[in-house]
C-alpha cells in the first residue's frame, strides 16, 4: 500500500515511518496538515495515518474534507487525545480506527493491516488466472499453489492491476503508486520491476500495451 503519514513529532514521525516501510509499504510523511493536503492533491494514496494536533490545524477538519469527497481512503487516527467522546468524534465522522499515543509501533502495524483488510474483504478480493492466484486480502500471490515471494514495489504492481481488471494502468499510475514524493525514480524502473516479475509468475501475467502501459492477461476470473 502507500501510505501517507501526518505527524508532527520528528522522532515519533521518522520512527513509524521507518516501521511502516519495513512492513513493506510506499510512505509519504509530513508534519503539517497544508503539506499533507498538496501530496493528497498530487498523489493517490491506500492509507492515512493521521495525527489530530498539528501545527496549523485539527486533523479532524481535513478528515472531513476527505469524507465529504465520499473517499474510500482508509484512515486511522493517531493522538495523545485519550477521551472517550474524541474517540466517538473521531470515528463518528469517518475514521476507521483509532489508537492513542504511545503506542507499540507493532500494534500499530497490526492496525494498519486489520483496516486494509476490510477494504479489501469484498467478493471480489481474488483474482485468477490460469493458474496464477492473487489474494488482495492476503496481500498474496500463489503460482500451481505455491507462494510467490514479491518484493514490495512488484506485489504494489500486482496489486494495481489486479484492483482494476482489463484496464490499462500507464507507466505514470504505476510510479504513483510505487514511489513517495521524495523518491527518485529512474526512467526504465517500471520495466525492471515489471520483468521481475514475469520471471517470478510467468511472462503470460502482465500484458504490454504498446504506447499506453500495462495490464493483466484477459483470461481474468474472481
Amino acid at each position: 500500500m502507500k501510505i501517507l503519514i501526518i505527524e508532527d513529532e520528528p522522532a515519533l514521525g521518522s520512527a513509524v515511518r521507518d516501521r511502516i516501510r519495513q512492513a513493506g509499504h510506499i510512505v509519504d510523511w509530513f508534519k503539517t496538515l497544508t503539506d499533507a493536503r498538496a501530496a493528497l492533491m498530487v498523489s493517490s494514496y491506500d492509507f492515512l495515518l493521521l495525527d489530530l494536533g498539528l501545527p496549523d490545524g485539527n486533523g479532524r477538519n481535513l478528515l472531513r474534507e476527505i469524507r465529504r469527497d465520499c473517499s474510500s481512503l482508509a484512515i486511522l487516527i493517531t493522538t495523545a487525545q485519550d477521551q472517550v467522546s474524541d474517540r466517538i468524534a473521531g470515528l463518528s465522522e469517518g475514521a476507521d480506527d483509532y489508537i492513542v499515543k504511545p503506542y507499540d509501533l507493532d500494534e500499530l502495524v497490526a492496525r494498519i493491516d486489520a483496516v486494509a483488510r476490510r477494504y479489501a474483504a469484498l467478493p471480489d478480493n481474488v483474482v485468477m488466472i490460469g493458474t496464477i492466484r492473487i489474494d488482495l486480502a492476503r496481500r498474496q500471490l500463489e503460482r500451481d499453489g505455491q507462494t510467490v515471494d514479491l518484493s514490495a514495489r512488484e506485489w504494489a504492481i500486482v496489486e494495481l492491476l489486479a484492483r482494476r481488471p482489463g484496464a490499462v494502468c500507464s507507466r505514470e499510475q504505476i510510479e504513483d503508486a510505487l514511489y513517495g514524493l521524495s523518491d527518485d525514480v529512474e526512467s526504465n524502473a517500471i520495466e525492471v520491476f515489471i520483468s521481475r516479475i514475469r520471471k517470478k509468475t510467468g511472462p503470460c501475467l502482465i500484458m504490454t500495451v504498446r504506447g499506453r502501459g500495462y495490464c493483466l492477461a484477459e483470461n481474468t476470473s474472481r
